[in-house]
């Protein structure tokens, strides 16, 4: 960097001084955040990127930008996915997200199963169910509540499958059209797995049928 700034009087005035001098200061910036600081650069080509924290043992912190994923209780399809620059508290995203749901489907849902992290969402227009918290609940809402569980693995699978671990596009805007493209990307997915296993009990109710008829007609005939 200070070899650059002995030489920057050498470049000439135009578009590739501008970007080196844009681009030292984005360094000077990075050598200078303290490790507990706040606004800390994590990416030099993505300044976006935000440090998450997990809480898990294993993976303690995650690097990119916070996402939320809304899907349905029973199906699993997903009605809302939307993106969440700055790491806000996960109790603030739940209105946003449910106003994205009913954009999408048209249609406000009347409740909403979410973990603990939400606490303290504000959100009054839908019922709002939080994981471990099972006093005064039918049993059907306690069964909704262990239906939670599920979106964890339709979240992994979105992280494997549908390549949502690593986003591709540049700044937050890729970031809200990749998070609704991989929802896209796993709805499809779903739609083609139900299509295969329809293809197959039709295959086998076919297979079926010939193999019958011609065991009748291969039947032996009474003298």
């Amino acid at each position: 960097m200070r070899d650059l700034r002995r030489h920057l009087d050498d470049i000439p005035e135009g578009t590739l001084r501008d970007r080196i001098v844009a681009k030292l200061a984005l360094v000077s910036r990075l050598l200078h955040q303290q490790p507990k600081g706040s606004d800390k650069i994590y990416a030099l080509h993505e300044l976006e990127v935000d440090c998450i924290s997990k809480g898990k043992a294993r993976v303690r912190y995650e690097f990119g930008c916070k996402v939320s994923v809304a899907t349905t209780l029973d199906e699993g399809f997903v009605v809302g996915m939307r993106s969440f620059p700055g790491n806000p508290y996960d109790g603030h995203t739940l209105a946003p997200a449910l106003e994205q749901v009913e954009i999408l489907t048209d249609q406000r849902p009347g409740l909403a199963v979410v973990d603990r992290g939400y606490r303290g969402h504000g959100v009054a227009a839908t019922r709002v169910l939080i994981s471990g918290t099972r006093r005064s609940l039918t049993p059907k809402l306690i069964a909704d509540l262990r239906r939670r569980s599920a979106i964890e693995a339709e979240i992994g699978h979105m992280k494997t499958d549908g390549r949502l671990a690593r986003c591709p596009l540049k700044g937050t805007i890729g970031d809200a059209i990749f998070a609704v493209l991989c929802g896209s990307g796993h709805n499809i997915r779903m739609i083609l797995a139900h299509l295969r296993a329809l293809l197959a009990v039709l295959i086998a109710a076919v297979l079926t049928a010939v193999s019958g008829s011609k065991l009748r007609n291969c039947a032996p005939q009474a003298a």
